[in-house]
């Protein structure tokens, strides 16, 4: 049974914010209960996240991009937002952390070199996640943190 609640979102919950719901999954287990959904979903699963993560172990290709409601962010302890384009306003009782994920596409890196280079930097800070929400109490109701911005 699920102690912790965690909703990863990004804009189409077909790249960032899947791969960070299936690494947590793998890492933290059944523990934390791991959701994912997208601000304006649609389309697929981009296959190079799929590839990315079959990489390390871990199977998204059967993921189908699902829109965010306010049910979700209502349900989940923490919301993470992943990468810089999705907004999303306060929610009254979550608590929303922002990971400003690197963008090797902005060093002139693209396809799958690029989407590797995504997946490790999710894999640090999903493992660094999961660590301290088994180790420390829930967040209080309705604390909103900074951005944690990496640059790489």
């Amino acid at each position: 049974m699920a102690d912790r609640s965690v909703l990863f979102v990004c804009v189409s919950n077909a790249g960032k914010s899947v791969m960070a719901a299936g690494l947590m999954r793998q890492i933290a287990g059944p523990h934390i209960r791991v959701t994912s959904a997208g601000t304006h979903a649609k389309g697929a699963v981009n296959q190079q996240s799929v590839q990315a993560l079959a990489e390390v172990g871990v199977d998204i290709s059967d993921h189908q991009p699902t829109q965010l409601t306010e049910q979700m962010l209502d349900e989940a302890d923490l919301v993470v937002i992943v990468g810089t384009q999705a907004q999303l306003e306060d929610h009254p009782g979550t608590t929303i952390q922002r990971w400003d994920t690197d963008e090797p596409s902005l060093r002139g890196i693209d396809g799958i070199d690029r989407m590797r280079i995504i997946r490790d930097d999710i894999t640090t800070r999903v493992q660094a996640l999961a660590a301290n929400l088994s180790t420390a109490a829930a967040p209080p109701a309705g604390q909103s943190t900074q951005s944690d911005r990496r640059d790489g």
